[in-house]
């Protein structure tokens, strides 16, 4: 047993901090590693990815700067794989980015028909949900009636439009800035921004629906 393993087992021992989902992963790599289907380093590499570089914390900070700099709004949609780019988030070679923005009179929605494709360096894992075949089929045909199940009721004037990922193409929803945040920093504005806002399941929080 290395020092990490050791470090793990301890971990476990005593009451763990990890959640259950962290429990799964630990279990599944150690199933894994067990059996010598991947090594341990490179399963130490992914999941710190994912804990670090990789998520939807990303993507806020994408929606915090867009809402401060108006230069960079401007970049990011026009090309926001480049945009992005600018901040230390590089998506996977051949994936194209597009960031729709969340006006008055829009509110745009992601989906994909076909399978799960979703841009996960901003975002990370993709909800449960997202990859069902009930909200692939009805984000299309009743996209008001799902914003509804998620709680989202939006006036009978906005414009509803539900853009497709493909395996090329993945979409990032620019959430409208919640009003009373002129003199939040830009960390604290990233702090309104869920993924659920990102996907255009959700708005952005206020700042009184955050936790201090």
């Amino acid at each position: 047993m290395t020092g990490k393993d050791h470090e793990r087992h301890e971990h476990h021992e005593h009451g763990s901090e990890l959640s259950d989902t962290q429990l799964r992963v630990r279990a599944l790599e150690t199933i894994l590693t067990e059996k010598g289907y991947v090594e341990p380093a490179a399963l130490d590499a992914i999941i710190e990815a994912y804990e670090t570089r990789i998520g939807p914390h990303n993507g806020a900070r994408v929606v915090a700067r867009a809402w401060i700099d108006p230069a960079f709004k401007e970049a990011l949609l026009k090309d926001a794989t480049a945009a992005i780019g600018t901040l230390g988030v590089l998506g996977r070679v051949g994936d194209h980015l597009v960031a729709v923005e969340n006006t008055e009179r829009v509110h745009n929605m992601i989906v994909c028909t076909l399978c799960s494709c979703y841009p996960w360096e901003v975002l990370g894992l993709p909800p449960t949900w997202y990859k069902s075949a009930p909200y692939r089929s009805r984000a299309v045909i009743d996209p008001r009636g799902v914003l509804a199940d998620f709680g989202l009721t939006l006036p009978a004037t906005t414009e509803i439009r539900v853009w497709d990922s493909t395996a090329e193409t993945r979409f990032l929803v620019l959430p409208m800035r919640p009003a009373g945040t002129e003199g939040l920093s830009e960390q604290a504005l990233a702090d309104l921004v869920t993924r659920d806002a990102m996907i255009g399941t959700g708005l952005a929080r206020r700042p009184d629906q955050v936790k201090s």
